[in-house]
């Protein structure tokens, strides 16, 4: 298959390649770039590291992940979903804990890909993706109302969690800065009317140009970047983090949630880019990759990245059909960070709080929700609120561990109301000429069919198996039964103690490929007697009045 290849999509794109591609590459890659710079340097700050850090991350993590990468046109750096995990970690242990959790989430990332985990992804529900997304969203606008309306906080307060930065923003609304406000304002108001005039130059870039001249030109007391940070305009340098098994051991569960939403988020970006360009990618071959970037980036000083489905999405519209562009849009940040990195320090941190907004917007799926909310089963509903309170409430770890739990307890509900295990009644042909009297079935033999997976939720159903005093022989009819686990097995295994004890045979009627399987390992076709499984309901019944 195609799809289970570990082979970078890069090299299977060079085959064809011509100069009339990498001119469209070219294109598209300059136009992701000027995309990237400000939600790279946005998305930096608000994740708690400086506004190089975010450049970093696109050009190291955007490089290697589009050079190894298992689709044909993913752009990664770094994401919103990231930026309030990556603020909580910095908060809590440093740029070198943070560095480390990256590269542990690296290192499991190419492990999944190797061990061709790439087709598990599928397993996470749409409505905890969802809920997640919407949550993230909220969060990273609840993040941004400081800047926005130019509020200051007294020295030492606490705004690692959102619940945090919502009661600090209540707590110091009277700091309000009228003159943020109108930055922050105009620079919305053109990322929302900008696409109407030019679809080829982002908004992003045209609010930055325009926030810069509205605080230069008018003199306006507003915070810059430059103000708050201490811009670099240096070329990223190796520097491995100090290694301590302690330090490992405290950021391990960080690393296993940054590897969880990079592969996630990198492969519903795969999907939806697949289907825009209609292509295929490589699941196991991406994680490799997603891995790779990951490390790479942490060795040079930035954040953890994954495929940014807005960038991927204006790569397609650009005219970007191979992995070329996006390690264009690479080497054009270089060009950015050398030559432009000290003007970044001019940038109004209103400026960045509206780009944030807006990218919370994009992200927030309101629609999606709305939608599920009105029309999915009660189940799925709550997954998908629960998901999303907790996203915000406290974090996407607990969100999504304790959304997988409800999403797992309630499926297992739905299937288990599904099994049914029911007795044959003995039916007067002339009552009902389809009834199963029609089948001639001796007074000493009854007979149960059961279907449906018969699993842990609902193997109580067989322990409630019962015969008369006058049964001599037991026919469980099992074309119904797709599956059964180790629970149901070990309900069988009771049935047939209690049957060997009142004198009962137990006979199978057409017993499926893989409760078979189950069955023989567990020795009970041996203990049964193979005589009595049979392939047919007709041919099991024959058997019991023989008994």
């Amino acid at each position: 298959m195609e799809n289970e290849r570990l082979k970078p999509m890069l090299f299977t794109a060079l085959k064809e390649y011509n100069r009339k591609q990498f001119v469209q590459d070219l294109v598209s890659g300059i136009i992701v770039a000027i995309i990237a710079l400000p939600l790279s340097i946005a998305l930096a700050l608000a994740s708690g590291v400086g506004p190089e850090e975010g450049l970093y991350t696109a050009i190291v993590a955007g490089f290697i992940i589009s050079f190894l990468g298992g689709s044909r046109v993913q752009i990664a750096g770094p994401t919103a979903a990231f930026a309030t995990i990556v603020a909580g970690i910095v908060a809590t242990k440093g740029m070198e804990g943070l560095a480390l959790a990256t590269i542990f989430a690296g290192v499991l990332l190419i492990l999944m890909g190797v061990f061709r985990l790439g087709s598990l992804i599928k397993f996470i529900p749409y409505t905890i993706t969802t809920g997640f997304t919407a949550g993230i969203a909220v969060t990273i606008a609840i993040g941004q109302v400081k800047d926005f309306l130019g509020l200051t906080y007294p020295a030492g307060t606490v705004t690692v969690e959102t619940v945090d930065k919502a009661s600090a923003i209540a707590r110091n609304i009277s700091t309000f800065n009228y003159q943020a406000f109108i930055v922050g304002m105009v620079c919305l108001l053109i990322q929302i009317v900008w696409p109407k005039v030019s679809k080829k130059i982002p908004g992003s870039l045209i609010a930055v140009i325009v926030g810069i001249l509205m605080v230069k030109l008018l003199g306006m007391n507003v915070n810059t970047i430059g103000d708050l940070y201490e811009i670099k305009g240096q070329l990223p340098t190796f520097r491995l983090p100090a290694f301590s098994f302690a330090t490992l051991s405290s950021v391990a569960g960080d690393g296993v949630t940054i590897a969880i939403l990079a592969a996630i988020e990198s492969l519903l970006s795969c999907v939806v880019a697949d289907s825009m360009i209609d292509s295929k990618h490589r699941s196991n071959m991406e994680l490799v990759a997603q891995g790779a970037g990951n490390i790479g980036s942490a060795l040079f000083g930035g954040i953890p990245a994954t495929g940014a489905i807005a960038r991927t999405a204006a790569n397609i519209k650009n005219g970007g059909r191979t992995p070329i562009a996006g390690m264009i849009h690479s080497v054009c940040l270089v060009l950015v960070l050398v030559v432009l990195m000290p003007y970044a320090a001019l940038i109004p941190m209103p400026t960045i709080a509206a780009i944030l907004f807006m990218v919370a917007y994009n992200m927030c799926q309101y629609k999606t929700f709305i939608h599920l909310v009105k029309t999915a089963p009660k189940s799925d509903i709550i997954v998908l609120v629960t998901t999303f309170v907790l996203t915000i409430v406290f974090d996407l770890v607990v969100a999504i561990e304790v959304g997988m739990v409800l999403a797992c307890l309630l499926f297992m509900k739905r299937m288990s109301e599904e099994s049914r295990v029911r007795g044959w009644k003995y039916y007067d042909p002339e009552d009902d000429p389809d009834g199963l009297g029609l089948k001639d079935i001796p007074k000493h033999v009854r007979v149960y069919e059961i279907s449906g997976p018969m699993f842990f939720g609902d193997a109580e159903q067989i322990a409630a198996i019962s015969f008369k005093d006058f049964t001599r022989a037991l026919v469980i009819r099992m074309r119904g039964v797709p599956a059964i686990d180790a629970t149901a097995m070990h309900s069988f295994e009771q049935l047939y103690e209690k049957c060997q004890k009142n004198g009962v045979q137990l006979v199978f009627s057409h017993v499926n490929e893989q409760p078979m399987n189950t069955m023989e390992k567990d020795g009970f076709v041996d203990l049964v007697g193979r005589e009595n499984f049979q392939p047919h309901i007709d041919d099991a019944l024959k058997r019991a009045a023989e008994i």
